[in-house]
């Protein structure tokens, strides 16, 4: 992955469909009908740029983590009610000071892991600082995004910001290499091209439960995206809730 060098530029602008505010309404519900514990302290794992957080930092002291400087550094410059930790740091290196209450990663972050090792390592790393009682909610792209969805399709978005085009290169293996042409306007007409590269990699229900299990972490649940029923065939993300037992 290229660490959204450029995509960090225009990545608010491009994800203007996204309902934060109610993704973060449905994670908060799952965090509380799960936890086994009081929660205080919620960890982002791979934040982006905050949005999610900002939404989430009125109800909880947050920890913001990312590998990406330039998306944590957008991060960092919004308004939160409670301002939180911000770390520069990749998902399967994590190292926090202390515990946390739960844990959510949103938006198929965990995708870009680069294969099976990492998920495991940064599924590792979560389940070592979540507190007894405390759990993990995250989301994972379906093979049916990557294969009916994303596959190998071009989409091509405009805003006031960016003329974006989106090339997808669905492999053999479920996985998808994306490329990002950002053609950004400037003051005298002129327009600069920065280009973007990374791979999302395909996760079975099965590989995910065998982690989960590794890394000490029970399955709670897993639902359709915002729906809370059983994912169907054509559900382009699901959602897991995990548990670190008491």
């Amino acid at each position: 992955m290229s660490g959204y060098r450029y995509f960090s530029r225009f990545y608010d602008a491009l994800t203007f469909n996204v309902d934060y505010s109610a993704q973060a309404k449905f994670f908060a519900g799952l965090i509380e009908e799960h936890a086994h514990r009081p929660v205080e302290l919620v960890l982002d794992l791979c934040c982006g740029t905050g949005s999610l957080s900002r939404e989430l930092s009125g109800r909880w002291e947050m920890i913001c983590v990312d590998a990406s400087p330039e998306m944590l550094s957008i991060a960092a410059s919004k308004e939160y009610q409670k301002q939180p930790l911000f770390l520069c740091q990749k998902a399967e290196e994590l190292d926090l000071y202390g515990t946390v209450d739960a844990c959510i990663c949103a938006l198929d972050s965990l995708n870009h892991l680069a294969g099976l090792d990492a998920l495991e390592a940064a599924v590792g790393k979560v389940s070592l600082f979540l507190a007894p009682g405390g759990v993990f909610v995250f989301d994972l792209n379906t093979e049916y995004k990557h294969r009916k969805v994303l596959d190998s399709n071009v989409y091509v978005y405009e805003t006031e910001e960016v003329y974006c085009v989106w090339r997808n290169d669905c492999r053999a293996d479920g996985s998808v290499e994306i490329t990002l042409d950002f053609f950004s306007a400037g003051y005298d007409g002129s327009y600069t091209r920065y280009s973007e590269c990374f791979t999302e990699q395909l996760f079975s229900h099965r590989q995910v439960l065998e982690i989960l299990q590794k890394t000490g972490l029970e399955f709670v649940a897993v639902m359709g995206e915002s729906s809370r029923n059983p994912p169907t065939e054509t559900d382009e993300r699901v959602i897991y809730v995990a548990r670190k037992p008491l």
